[in-house]
């Protein structure tokens, strides 16, 4: 037991070390600047800290992200491809923003009534998490268990969730599967949390943010080598808005096909990839982290959420063997989800988005596409032990804001009963 917990212990320190430094974290891994357009890495941890003597999963309760898509609109392509356009047109582009504006034409033709759809890389990834699940977990996939699987309306969430299931079927044959994509359950697969959304962008939160924001921008010195006209660039380009949907565009290449033989990131240096993706992650924390700028209450959208896998667990842990409960949506719902839970440094709750970097609050660990909470419930061959739960975020081991019986194994008790009491502290 004493190495399952330095396992478990090292494990931790190992994945929070790294969090302390992302200027490096992202020079080795430029891809994870993408922020949430970051392409699901697969798990760090390898290898999961056994089980307490006499434990074994039985039951796993999931919600995941859709995997890779397109950019979601029309306008996330044609707004940094048109102002090229109409420069070239006048002859305004170098000739690297000529060779930039080939790529986006590339990129946009690709992407033609697909917007918002589900890239190959998409299908793959859930496949692999869905493989990955079955065999760390075989003993909730055998036999002729039932797997319930839900998907939100959207066609990419639908899709993830067919290649997820698709994939589980072809290991076991005997599973009993059914799946849905129904508007009956929107009200917790992707709830409308307008109360909460009401309170997102109060008067500081957006001087805050604004001024974080004006700090790091970062990006003169690339429009200056796009265009040859300083007059025209000055007087014709919104250069905040081109940069910020080039750098979408470049964030994105890395989901499709096209990342074989293309890339944006050549454009940019090293501090102008750092600076895009501070201010991206001061924004996802603003609008769906625990920030402080609008009284920690973003998490909270869901609730509904939370108290269903809460409930349904209670349900299903009584039956010899519940197998699983799969939910496919949204980053807007995962990243969220984390911090409610507080796993690991998710939780963290400041004003000061100065703070985050240091505190490990680093969104790419939270909400790549493919991300995926999971929680593994335990129980004993001995008929009064207590029942156990681990979570996982993106297939990693996390912590939780309660007392461990072993390294990352926690009562099931103490969880439901910490996480209904913060959720009924909420008033809407």
């Amino acid at each position: 037991m004493k190495r399952n917990v330095m396992t478990w212990l090292l494990a931790v320190i190992t994945l929070t070390a790294l969090a302390q430094n992302a200027k490096t974290e992202i020079k080795e891994n430029i891809f994870r600047s993408g922020s949430n357009y970051y392409a699901y890495p697969g798990p760090l941890q390898k290898q999961l800290t056994a089980a307490p003597k006499g434990y074994e999963p039985y039951y796993i309760s999931h919600y995941g992200r859709h995997g890779s898509r397109y950019l979601i609109s029309n306008g996330d392509y044609d707004n940094a491809y048109k102002p090229l356009v109409k420069a070239d047109k006048y002859g305004k582009l170098t000739p690297l923003g000529k060779d930039v504006l080939h790529r986006l034409t590339l990129l946009r033709e690709a992407a033609v009534k697909r917007h918002g759809e589900l890239t190959p890389l998409g299908a793959e990834q859930h496949r692999g998490i869905a493989r990955r699940m079955y065999e760390r977990f075989p003993e909730v996939f055998k036999g002729k268990t039932n797997i319930d699987a839900k998907s939100t309306v959207v066609i990419r969430c639908i899709l993830s969730m067919e290649n997820a299931l698709q994939e589980l079927s072809s290991l076991n044959p005997q599973l009993q599967i059914t799946h849905d994509a129904s508007e009956h359950d929107m009200w917790y697969m992707n709830f409308d949390a307008s109360d909460i959304k009401n309170k997102r962008w109060n008067d500081n939160a957006n001087r805050v943010f604004n001024d974080f924001k004006r700090e790091h921008a970062n990006y003169k010195r690339l429009m200056g080598t796009l265009f040859n006209d300083e007059q025209y660039l000055k007087d014709s380009v919104d250069q905040s808005s081109l940069n910020y949907y080039l750098w979408k565009q470049a964030s994105n290449v890395q989901s499709t096909e096209l990342r074989h033989t293309l890339s944006l990131y050549d454009i940019y240096q090293e501090d102008e990839i750092y600076d895009n993706w501070l201010v991206e992650n001061a924004s996802w924390y603003v609008r769906y982290g625990p920030s402080a700028l609008n009284d920690g209450a973003m998490p909270f959208s869901q609730r509904n959420l939370l108290r269903v896998m809460i409930r349904e667990a209670d349900s299903l842990l009584v039956e010899k063997h519940p197998g699983a409960t799969l939910r496919y949506g949204h980053e807007v719902c995962v990243m969220p989800l984390a911090c409610l839970l507080e796993m690991d440094q998710f939780g963290y709750s400041t004003d000061n988005l100065n703070e985050l970097v240091e505190k490990g609050w680093l969104n790419y660990r939270i909400f790549p596409m493919g991300c995926n909470v999971q929680l593994v419930f335990y129980r004993s061959k001995k008929a009064n032990d207590p029942i156990l739960v681990k979570a996982l975020l993106n297939e990693n081991e996390t912590t939780l804001p309660l007392q461990a019986v072993s390294g990352p194994y926690y009562k099931w008790s103490d969880f439901r009963d910490y996480f209904l009491h913060k959720l009924d502290s909420y008033k809407e």
